[in-house]
């Protein structure tokens, strides 16, 4: 997600392994593709709140654009690759009528003058969602244009995550607050931990991104190429970051201690680490949302245009292809997912009035927990280690996930939520090292908690409470926190095993998420309450690597 007024241009598809410079921001680019001074600020103008300012900076970039196709202009001068992938991205997400239609028509002038011009490769932001339906759902939002007049761009995920423009606003106000406002972090640091972050789960999209506003930032390029020309401090933040990114459980006192302690060299205050530790947090499981939504690469960022026109035998994706859930088995796959709501409706009643009516012991609540944390739910391996593009990014490239507790193994101890819970202990801790973040992550906790449109499917007026707790509370138990007075039966009776195989696969290696597994669950419910699901997932993620690290923390503190 943009955190930078227009950035460079540098994210790529998920996980591809595409050639070229890993920031792809054109730094290295000849002097005839240098877009002029006057250009970028006209670009730049475009996002003035002013309307009369911004009509006229978009007359000034039409003559600009219109001067550079001009006679007397030799091909490679006439206009930047830089130039023409600002107006595709113009073109394709801007959320004002006017530039984008103006920009479309440069585009489609400057091609009518012998110009290549570059052309998206998707059809939308999201794989697994049909780039009309999101578009239907959000065009109207003030929040696009609020996203688009304040960083410049409205990316992919936030065109999907405004499907929820209330959790939207909550990410959006956390993520500047992370990335730009003061605090411990220079603000090219920020960026690089985020890239480090991401690359463990293979996520080139969001390792381009923060590639760009890296540089922005007045980051060294020779950073991107290697972890090795990064700064020691930096550096051993690893440890740290596998471990927050695979099996936060693992975590201790001894971790912290080795950052902080007075004799460490180099020696992070608390206060910066806390700061990394979120910011680590925040890109993993943002890299959850990515694939587990199947965003794809920005239309001007590596892996996401081309120069070449289209193919003759390129056909546009049927109405029955992966985008949509219900689309193997046509009218027999969509009867069955009709039973799946309805059997779904009926055992949500039936929990109700169970839990009304009996009591279980608390022997017995340990016993669900512990059958329900050591269930085998088998995950694919999609993609192996991370793409070579990544792959100097990554120190121990082969540690990954393993289950909390795998079956017939010794597990580690589990955390209890009663002993150590987010709104007990780690939302104070937080606001005390970093002054008002504790607030922004609990007011996004709370939101994606609350969401709710008071619907199933195609049923009107239900309390979803019940499904939601049980989403949320299947990840911590998969993290290996559990809660005393939850009746973790509720969780077999509301999940079915296909959604239960995507919320691990998403949570705990979200780089192995495929359309098979996103369609393969809730396939009669709206795209848009499978995002709902992403968004809980991605936030209780959140919450229990945080737990784990605030738990360390409060340890090393006393």
């Amino acid at each position: 997600m943009a955190t930078n007024p227009v950035a460079g241009f540098t994210c790529q598809a998920n996980g591809e392994n595409t050639p070229g410079p890993l920031s792809g921001s054109g730094r290295h680019r000849s002097e005839s593709e240098t877009d002029t001074g006057s250009t970028l600020k006209s670009f730049a103008r475009l996002c003035s709140r002013d309307e009369q300012e911004r009509a006229a900076a978009l007359e000034e970039l039409s003559q600009e654009v219109l001067t550079g196709l001009g006679p007397g202009r030799t091909r490679s001068a006439r206009l930047s690759k830089q130039t023409l992938l600002h107006l595709l991205r113009l073109s394709r997400s801007c959320p004002l009528q006017e530039v984008r239609g103006r920009a479309t028509e440069l585009l489609r002038t400057a091609q009518e003058q012998g110009v290549e011009v570059p052309r998206a490769l998707s059809s939308g932001p999201s794989t697994f969602i049909p780039a009309k339906l999101i578009l239907k759902e959000v065009s109207h939002q003030d929040i696009l244009i609020e996203s688009f007049l304040s960083l410049g761009r409205v990316d992919h995920i936030t065109m999907v995550m405004a499907l929820h423009s209330d959790y939207l606003s909550c990410l959006l106000k956390t993520q500047h607050a992370l990335f730009e406002l003061d605090g411990p972090l220079p603000r090219h640091w920020r960026h690089y931990i985020a890239i480090m972050a991401a690359a463990r789960h293979h996520c080139s999209y969001l390792v381009q991104q923060h590639s760009a506003g890296f540089l922005d930032a007045g980051g060294e390029e020779s950073w991107l190429n290697s972890l090795e020309h990064a700064p020691t401090k930096l550096r051993s933040l690893q440890t740290l970051n596998k471990l927050l990114a695979h099996r936060p459980w693992l975590i201790t006192q001894q971790h912290i201690q080795e950052l902080v302690f007075p004799g460490a060299d180099p020696r992070w205050s608390l206060a910066e680490l806390i700061h990394a530790v979120i910011l680590m947090a925040h890109a993993h499981s943002l890299c959850s949302f990515v694939w587990g939504c199947g965003i794809n690469p920005e239309p001007d960022h590596t892996g996401g245009y081309t120069f070449r026109p289209p193919s003759p035998t390129h056909l546009p994706h049927s109405p029955h292809s992966p985008h949509s859930p219900a689309h193997e088995d046509g009218r027999q796959e969509l009867g069955d997912g009709a039973m799946e709501v309805e059997v779904l409706m009926k055992r949500m009643v039936e929990l109700q009035q169970q839990q009304e009516e009996e009591e279980c012991t608390q022997e017995e609540m340990v016993t669900r927990f512990e059958r329900e944390r050591s269930e085998s739910i088998p995950t694919a391996l999609v993609r192996g280690t991370p793409p070579d593009l990544l792959l100097h990014l990554v120190e121990d490239p082969e540690f990954r996930y393993e289950d909390f507790a795998p079956r017939g193994e010794q597990s580690p101890p589990t955390m209890r939520a009663q002993d150590y819970s987010w709104e007990d202990h780690g939302f104070s801790l937080v606001n005390r090292l970093l002054p008002d973040m504790g607030q922004l992550l609990d007011e996004k906790f709370q939101v994606v908690s609350d969401l709710t449109y008071h619907r199933i499917a195609m049923h009107e007026g239900v309390d979803t409470h019940t499904l939601r707790k049980a989403l949320w509370n299947y990840i911590h138990c998969l993290y290996g926190i559990r809660y005393d007075d939850y009746d973790y039966a509720s969780v077999n009776v509301l999940l079915e095993r296909s959604l239960k195989v995507f919320v691990k696969t998403m949570a705990c290696h979200p780089e192995q998420t495929t359309a098979r597994i996103y369609n393969a669950f809730w396939r009669h419910f709206r795209h848009s309450e499978k995002v709902h699901a992403n968004l809980i997932v991605m936030e209780a993620r959140l919450q229990a690597a945080l737990l784990y690290t605030l738990r360390a923390i409060t340890h090393y503190m006393r």
